[in-house]
């Protein structure tokens, strides 16, 4: 029996994709429902090292009001990397109890999925998250060592089983701690990068698998650091090496449990075609919800098994959106774009905002492509980080899709953080995304 204090912890998700929130005494629990917990609305608008956005209206111009924090009904959870009995409870920040945060990033991606619902339509959605198992303790960020002779890891050991056995405690205590979290863990893979590992998450309701890739990510790490490890999900920790992606994997059902893109049923070619085209018609200015910071475009860059142009294509690992194997009866969209240092909430709202415009505007898309798309002339992401934020400031379909508030903050919090980093040299990048991205 511990003999810890009872305490609990409850957190929210900021527009980086960072916890933050507040360790309480226990009999807060009962309280939770209730609103009792109040926060700071400009919390979701802080940039990646914590700071206040310079200007922000969420600042003094409304004398950094409080809002209220709500459970999500996801908690209390259990925190598998601390040493003492202390749940978490999942939160949502809101205005009010009653009225939603427009900046909220779980609350963007509910009200994308409301589109479906009122269509009496549902989502399913599945993540694959990469990340990278490094060494911090030098002055630089190094490969990781082999837990079982010291020595570093220098070369890629993809699918290799040896490579899983060597990080075996870690990876045991990963899949034992997603299972106390709830947390649907499911393949798990040594990948292209040095110290690299994919896993999977199953397919369910699409708000719940945003949930889980957001808390999966804090587990990652936590465990990580028990071991005596470091894991970042840095979209490009080392320049010469592959990057973490987050691809996203999604299907339409409806009330009856049949699939909306099932291509041998009426209509179902069209809403897929039209889902494809609407990802299309969104991604250039989706590209800064896709790579959010500096690190993130060394990793896209052609050739190196991210995809830079704007296309589909049928089973087809170098296209932006990808059609998977398997029959008409279980078509779904994959979206290979995303970096592991994303904000899961953000990068559904995006994907699934743009399926649900190409099929309320029966959008249609250009022909599938074949072979390697970057020897082809595609359009193409936004090239730069600069120019990513310039494009989602702008752009309809992200309007239409996160609102303005949302919108407006986090175009202040990354030109906030461009100017930030503009001074620091990119070898050092690492020490502001280690453990933030």
């Amino acid at each position: 029996m511990s003999q810890d204090p009872h305490t609990i912890r409850v957190a929210f998700c900021d527009l980086n994709g960072v916890m933050r929130g507040k360790r309480l005494p226990g009999e807060y629990e009962d309280k939770l429902s209730r609103g009792a917990i109040k926060m700071p609305l400009s919390v979701v608008n802080v940039d990646i090292t914590g700071a206040d956005i310079e200007d922000s209206p969420l600042v003094f111009e409304s004398g950094d009001a409080d809002g209220v924090l709500l459970p999500t009904g996801r908690g209390p959870m259990p925190l598998p990397w601390l040493g003492s009995d202390q749940p978490l409870y999942p939160m949502e920040l809101r205005r009010t109890r009653e009225d939603a945060f427009g900046a909220d990033p779980r609350a963007a991606l509910r009200r994308v999925l409301a589109r479906y619902e009122a269509r009496g339509w549902s989502v399913q959605a599945a993540t694959e998250l990469e990340f990278t198992l490094v060494d911090d303790t030098g002055d630089e960020l190094a490969c990781v060592r082999n837990p079982l002779n010291g020595q570093p890891i220098e070369m890629p050991e993809v699918l290799a089983l040896s490579h899983m056995d060597a990080f075996d405690a870690f990876l045991t205590d990963l899949y034992q701690g997603a299972e106390e979290m709830g947390i649907p863990a499911q393949t798990v893979t040594s990948e292209a990068g040095v110290g690299q590992f994919e896993i999977t998450l199953d397919h369910q309701d699409a708000l719940r698998a945003a949930d889980d890739a957001w808390l999966f990510k804090a587990l990652i790490r936590g465990l990580a650091r028990k071991h005596g490890l470091a894991a970042t999900f840095m979209a490009k920790p080392f320049g010469d090496d592959a990057g973490n992606g987050m691809h996203v994997h999604f299907s339409i059902w409806g009330a009856g449990g049949q699939n909306m893109m099932d291509e041998t049923q009426p209509g179902g070619q069209e809403r897929l075609h039209a889902a494809l085209a609407g990802g299309l018609a969104a991604m250039a200015g989706a590209t800064l919800i896709f790579a959010p910071h500096a690190n993130s475009y060394a990793r896209l860059v052609p050739g190196a098994h991210a995809p830079t142009a704007i296309c589909w294509g049928e089973d087809n690992r170098t296209a932006a959106l990808r059609i998977p194997m398997g029959g008409p009866q279980s078509r779904r969209i994959e979206n290979r774009v995303a970096g592991g240092d994303t904000n899961p909430y953000l990068v559904l709202a995006a994907i699934l905002g743009a399926a649900i415009h190409g099929i309320e505007n029966d959008l249609t898309p250009p022909p599938p492509i074949e072979g390697n798309a970057y020897e082809q002339d595609l359009p193409q992401l936004a090239e730069s980080w600069t120019e990513a934020i310039d494009r989602f400031e702008s752009d309809p379909i992200m309007a239409e899709i996160f609102g303005p508030l949302l919108r407006d903050c986090l175009v202040r919090c990354k030109r906030q953080e461009v100017e930030m980093l503009s001074d620091v040299p990119l070898d050092e990048h690492w020490k502001t995304y280690l453990d933030t991205a």
